[in-house]
């Protein structure tokens, strides 16, 4: 066949090119038509009617020549890039594909590389994950990490972040995608809204469990914290282990570590307990602050946290050690040694305000006993709350709680539990003058608890 299979140029038959006057040999002749009807058979027709016998060769091409174009559109097409790889082009600019995606398991830390991209990583194990620089990754770099077997700490090179953090822990059971953007790193904040859906699904404002206790080892600077969960509107935390930490420090993470907000801790004073909630990790963590209020807490130390409510309080006394206390159910404290707030403290008929040992800066219901003496045997006396106004004591009056004395200089006892106003303070007063004796055995702080 005179079609060169390599090159497919045809070349005609020898003898088959004439000359004026000479007589036409019938053999090559014959042999040219053959040739002719066997190369238009094997030619590929047009209208599709029939199929190629062998592999179709077309040009290499360029991105604005592809070798396999369109009539209408020949930019657009197939062509041979550099390295015998394939490329598209449309209107004579390339099109990028999808990597094709590969799986592998990880037992351990490891480092990803620019040859990871679109790879889905399953870590088995607690591991860091460190990123290889965004800029040798490069923009569209994307990467599939999955915890499945402990918790994966993603740490990007050097300052560089992720979600504008310097890492991001994947929490175990959880999963996230990685996408470079040629200088920094962040996700598709699925894992993140997975992580908040009890905040975004709830509201409402409860403690459970995260009972405040001293520390058997140390038991006038650290406070325990049994496990349990806090809610406040839309933001919730919860620990299912123990927690310690301790009032002669500021804040640091963990248990065991200092709590204070701010300063060091003082004598006679009132720290309020807030549940901490790590915004990285959703850990539990606790803040001690004079603060009774979230807005009034100091937070420089507190930088990737979020406050979630108050759930409990502690009071030092004047040596600057926590007092002692055991708490009950429906944040009841009552303390291991009573405080004697009045000792034989000078009360009369014109009614006036006493200070006692609970929380400062928020009313509290104190639990009270009192002793009464005066020289007028039929003299009681009357401890109230402060919302009451001015009270006056007497039978014909507004009563008493604590009973006459019959016998002059004589005592009298009575109990109560009384609210104080925000400066910890109750009103006393007594139908004639005298002298009273308060113990304070302790106080309901309400934090929600209801068991």
């Amino acid at each position: 066949m005179p079609r060169n299979p390599s090159t497919g140029i045809y070349s005609k038959p020898a003898g088959t090119s004439p000359s004026v006057g000479q007589v036409i040999d019938p053999a090559p002749w014959n042999a040219l038509t053959t040739d002719l009807g066997n190369e238009i058979t094997n030619s590929l027709p047009r209208d599709g009617s029939a199929p190629m016998a062998a592999p179709l060769k077309a040009a290499g091409g360029t991105v604005s020549a592809p070798g396999v174009g369109f009539a209408s559109n020949p930019q657009t097409g197939i062509y041979l890039k550099g390295g015998g790889v394939l490329g598209f082009t449309q209107n004579g600019v390339d099109i990028t594909f999808e990597k094709a995606s590969v799986y592998a398991a990880k037992s351990g830390d490891y480092t990803a590389l620019a040859s990871d991209d679109n790879a889905v990583h399953r870590f088995t194990a607690a591991a860091t994950l460190s990123l290889t620089a965004a800029a040798t990754l490069g923009a569209n770099w994307h990467y599939c990490v999955i915890a499945d077997g402990g918790d994966v700490t993603i740490d990007p090179n050097g300052s560089e972040t992720i979600d504008g953090a310097a890492t991001l822990v994947v929490k175990d059971g959880y999963s996230v995608e990685i996408i470079c953007s040629g200088a920094a790193f962040f996700t598709n904040k699925l894992f993140a809204r997975i992580q908040s859906k009890a905040d975004s699904s709830a509201v409402g404002d409860f403690v459970v469990g995260l009972v405040l206790s001293n520390n058997g080892a140390n038991p006038t600077t650290h406070i325990d914290f049994s496990t349990g969960s806090a809610r406040s509107g839309a933001s919730f935390v919860s620990s299912a282990t123990p927690l310690t930490k301790r009032v002669t420090a500021t804040f640091a993470a963990g248990t065991g570590a200092g709590g204070l907000d701010a300063g060091a801790v003082a004598a006679n004073a009132t720290y309020f307990a807030y549940a901490l909630r790590k915004d990285a990790d959703l850990t539990f963590d606790v803040v001690f602050s004079s603060s009774a209020t979230i807005a009034g807490i100091t937070t420089t130390l507190l930088t990737g946290y979020t406050i979630v409510k108050c759930i409990g309080v502690v009071l030092t006394d004047a040596s600057s050690f926590i007092r002692q206390f055991v708490m009950y159910p429906r944040d009841e404290y009552t303390f291991v040694t009573p405080v004697k707030d009045a000792a034989g403290a000078s009360i009369s008929a014109t009614s006036a305000l006493l200070a006692l040992s609970v929380p400062n800066g928020v009313k509290v219901k104190a639990k009270l006993r009192f002793q009464f003496s005066s020289s007028s045997t039929t003299s009681s006396a009357l401890l109230s709350d402060p919302a009451q106004g001015m009270l006056v004591a007497g039978i014909v009056s507004d009563g008493g709680n604590v009973g006459a004395v019959q016998v002059a200089s004589n005592y009298a006892i009575g109990s109560a539990d009384i609210w104080t106003n925000t400066s910890k303070q109750i009103r006393q007063v007594a139908g004639a003058g005298g002298s009273v004796w308060i113990w304070t055995d302790g106080f309901h702080f309400p934090c929600g608890r209801c068991a």
